[in-house]
């Protein structure tokens, strides 16, 4: 379950703020402008939430990876972005 003071913590300057929720949070990159679905079903250990990614609106959510907790959830969507604005790199 996420905190009210996790929630009211998100950083306004970096995200558009869809939605928060007791379980839930969905922001969107104003960098990238992807879309992000955090969720937490409250398993017990470790990567209890799970991260959802879209790149457009009109395309469906993917499962981008888990963090322990939303603080950790932000710094992969960060890291995400800073991968995408220095361009993909294709092998």
């Amino acid at each position: 379950m996420f905190r009210e003071s996790d929630i009211r913590m998100l950083d306004k300057s970096y995200f558009n703020i869809v939605l928060t929720g007791d379980y839930d949070v969905t922001v969107q990159s104003k960098n990238t402008g992807h879309s992000w679905y955090i969720h937490n079903p409250e398993y017990p250990g470790e990567d209890a939430c799970i991260i959802f990614h879209k790149h457009n609106a009109s395309h469906p959510y993917h499962r981008h990876g888990r963090a322990g907790n939303l603080w950790q959830a932000i710094k992969s969507i960060k890291g995400h972005d800073m991968f995408q604005m220095n361009g993909r790199r294709y092998v």
